[in-house]
């Protein structure tokens, strides 16, 4: 039996392909993202300095950190979900500048268009 597709893993490795993403030009910083699954705690560290981007696993130095059950997390990862919704939401935590976030929205995909509306 094949096992199912991680959407939060699929995100991390697929944005750690990125070197240089023009859309974050103007950022500088670095967000801690925590994945709570249960009882386990995955951590990742986004590091953005004018454009060019840096993604690990584990804990670091952050102006930001941002704390999410796996389940909203793996929606925000498929564009289901927008963060700075989830955020106003409660969904998902920030502390520090969560200005970063605001930027880093802008790595997560799009949701999918509705049909049928002018």
């Amino acid at each position: 039996m094949a096992k199912a597709a991680d959407p939060t893993a699929a995100f991390f490795e697929e944005l750690a392909t990125r070197t240089d993403e023009p859309l974050l030009r103007k950022a500088t910083g670095a967000t801690q993202l925590e994945i709570v699954d249960g009882r386990t705690v995955r951590r990742w560290v986004i590091e953005v300095d004018k454009g060019r981007i840096s993604v690990r696993k584990g804990s670091g130095a952050a102006t930001c950190l941002i704390r999410a059950d796996k389940a909203v997390f793996d929606k925000v990862a498929t564009g289901k979900l927008n963060a700075v919704a989830a955020v106003l939401r409660g969904d998902l935590a920030v502390d520090g500048d969560w200005r970063l976030l605001v930027r880093l929205q802008r790595l997560f995909p799009s949701p999918p268009r509705r049909r049928g509306r002018s």
